[in-house]
């Protein structure tokens, strides 16, 4: 099957087509101290670009945020295939192979959704800055992946109940942002954070490396 090729026209700065709706932006790859690898993937003034149809998911979620409440914390978009093999490259992974063993917590370059700005990784936070509790941090990779052991599953039932009912406000939020849409969402099942365009959508395209995009687009130095 030949790959579609994603317009750069399809492809959104969340940055600005979120402004001044209840949502605060923190690029975790672009951060020398992110949690997951512990040494910044992204250029230091990296963007968070979605494509146009997760973009729109996004946005809708974001408008129906009790703001007076919480707003949307955003970590992480396109990832291209260059990002994704740098990732791969990191004391972290390499002392973690079974990250990269089915089923598969990291994804070698140009799989899944990230690299075509159809992935979004989200949380929530309290207006005062509070993150809103969701049994794990964000990025949380498991040494076992399995729904009894891995406490970022979707199917993990070890947690106490406001911890379920954290996440089930997040998925309501983004499930319904995309039903309004009429737009098929997937919330991955190992990562609580994880949205994401369903296979059948994003095996369509094409993924982006940096060489593909524009240079304020680019994930990397």
């Amino acid at each position: 099957m030949t790959l579609k090729s994603i317009a750069s026209r399809d492809l959104i700065d969340m940055h600005t087509a979120l402004d001044g709706l209840p949502i605060r932006f923190e690029i975790a790859y672009a951060r020398d101290d992110n949690l997951l690898f512990g040494e910044r993937i992204y250029k230091g003034d990296a963007k968070l670009i979605l494509h146009r149809l997760l973009s729109d998911i996004v946005i809708e979620a974001a408008r129906n945020v009790d703001a007076a409440k919480h707003r949307l914390i955003l970590y992480d978009g396109l990832r291209t295939s260059t990002a994704q093999a740098r990732m791969l490259e990191t004391r972290a992974v390499k002392d973690n192979p079974q990250w990269l063993q089915e089923p598969r917590l990291l994804s070698p370059p140009g799989k899944g959704g990230h690299p075509r700005g159809m992935a979004v990784d989200v949380s929530l936070e309290t207006v005062d800055g509070t993150l809103v509790d969701m049994g794990t941090s964000f990025d949380y990779l498991a040494a076992d992946p399995s729904p009894e052991k891995n406490p970022a599953h979707r199917e993990f039932t070890g947690h106490a109940s406001e911890i379920y009912k954290n996440r089930k406000m997040l998925d309501d939020l983004m499930m319904s942002a995309a039903d309004n849409l009429g737009t098929p969402l997937l919330p991955l099942p190992q990562e609580w954070w994880d949205f994401r365009l369903p296979p059948e959508i994003y095996d369509q395209y094409a993924p982006l490396s940096d060489e593909d995009l524009p240079q304020d687009f680019c994930c990397c130095d």
